[in-house]
């Protein structure tokens, strides 16, 4: 445990009026870039933590990756499953942080969790991946959908 008092976690409402405050500060594109590069870099640390390796199913990654960042980890969101469907990698997501309490219709994308899913996939398969948020449940969206592709 990190702090013995407070515990591991804190509020939603924290991190998002730190992110608003860096697009304040930064811009939007800027704190996306940091937001997500950090988010990556989270990413492959928890996937070397735990112990990732291409040999598994999307199944298995999804399962693991879903513990960790779901209710029984980290609660950074819920990773409903992963699909590979040709050359794209498809994950769907609920509950993110970057989309809790945004309203409908905000054009707000999903950056730090798109970053961790991304850095954790990249470490487990062994591959440069190109990622992007292409689905949200702000824009009708049944998921919050991260697509990757091979970056060449």
């Amino acid at each position: 445990m990190l702090r013995p008092n407070l515990g591991d976690f804190s509020s939603i409402v924290c991190f998002k009026a730190a992110i608003v405050g860096m697009e304040d500060a930064l811009g939007d594109k800027a704190t996306a870039i940091a937001l997500t590069t950090a988010g990556r870099s989270r990413g492959r640390q928890l996937a070397t933590e735990l112990g990732l390796s291409g040999s598994m199913s999307l199944d298995d990654i999804a399962y693991k990756l879903g513990y960790a960042l779901g209710k029984s980890g980290t609660c950074l969101c819920s990773v409903e499953k992963i699909l590979s469907e040709g050359d794209v990698i498809k994950v769907y997501t609920s509950e993110t942080l970057c989309s809790a309490g945004e309203p409908q219709g905000s054009e707000r994308k999903c950056t730090y969790t798109l970053g961790a899913v991304w850095g954790a996939l990249e470490q487990t398969l062994g591959k440069r991946l190109q990622g992007k948020h292409t689905e949200s449940v702000l824009r009708g969206g049944t998921h919050d959908v991260f697509e990757f592709t091979e970056f060449k």
